[in-house]
């Protein structure tokens, strides 16, 4: 992905280094190790992990931001880019797209949803509208992932800006809803349409993205493709647990993830990425 030198947006907030006192998210029975290979990869519900007693109040907006290194920068361009295309989207559907924060952490935070530390990886916060990232998380991919490459990365930004729009339009509010009424087999069922709804989201902009501005590169959409297919429930599952409990997904399987990014990205259409609707995922 060609982002040097491309315009950055300037709804960063770079928390990064600095001090929080408290005690770190509740994890309850869940183990580090988990959290990391289940819990952190792109856009899963945090708020049950993020404890609150002890935590100081949340730090004060940095003002305009101030671009200090190459992870910033990156991200600020692949921010600016979603702003871009759903701007335009919302616009073409009468509708006002109000652009989300991206708040860069080192170690822990503290959100609207509650204390964040690393182990929580990426994730939106509906309370506050605002996207967390720590950008140890990249090395995380790189090196015990497996998911390599620019483009790799921006699919974790956009995913979790596909959450914002979901919030925008009353997508996350009617799918909270339906799974506090439901069994858990249920509510983890809805929860995965909610998220491949997201990577369909991702695969629009993407596809937005080359048509505007020219950016991709040979292999970038291999790189999603290969994220998607490692962060897939099954896939996690089989890595941390050795089995699979269908009943326990609440991402997708690698191969849903990968054909719901692939049909944003070949249709360029939001209608093309209602999972709700879909029969079979």
């Amino acid at each position: 992905m060609r982002w040097q030198g491309r315009r950055t947006s300037r709804n960063i907030e770079d928390r990064r280094g600095r001090r929080m006192t408290g005690g770190p998210a509740k994890l309850g029975g869940i183990g580090l190790l988990a959290v990391v290979l289940i819990g952190a990869f792109l856009g899963v519900d945090v708020t049950p992990f993020l404890g609150g007693g002890g935590m100081s109040p949340a730090p004060a907006p940095t003002g305009p931001n101030q671009i200090d290194d190459s992870s910033e920068e990156f991200v600020a361009v692949v921010l600016a880019d979603t702003e871009e295309v759903w701007g335009e989207i919302f616009r073409n559907s009468n509708l006002q797209y109000m652009e989300p924060k991206l708040v860069l952490f080192t170690g822990r935070t503290s959100s609207a949803c509650g204390l964040a530390d690393a182990a929580t990886g990426p994730f939106y916060c509906p309370n506050d509208q605002q996207v967390y990232l720590d950008t140890d998380f990249f090395r995380i991919m790189d090196t015990e992932l497996g998911a390599r490459g620019d483009f790799a990365k921006a699919y974790v930004v956009a995913h979790e800006v596909g959450h914002h729009v979901q919030n925008l339009l009353g997508t996350l509010e009617d799918s909270n809803r339906l799974r506090a009424q439901s069994s858990q087999a249920e509510s983890n069922a809805i929860s995965v349409r909610v998220e491949l709804q997201a990577d369909c989201y991702s695969g629009l902009w993407a596809r937005a993205v080359q048509d505007q501005f020219g950016v991709l590169e040979p292999g970038d959409i291999e790189e999603a493709l290969n994220t998607a297919a490692r962060i897939g429930d099954d896939a996690l599952q089989r890595a941390s647990r050795g089995v699979v409990v269908p009943d326990s997904f609440t991402h997708g399987t690698s191969d849903q993830r990968q054909r719901w990014f692939a049909a944003g990205y070949q249709t360029g259409d939001p209608q093309a990425c209602d999972t709700f609707s879909a029969r079979g995922l």
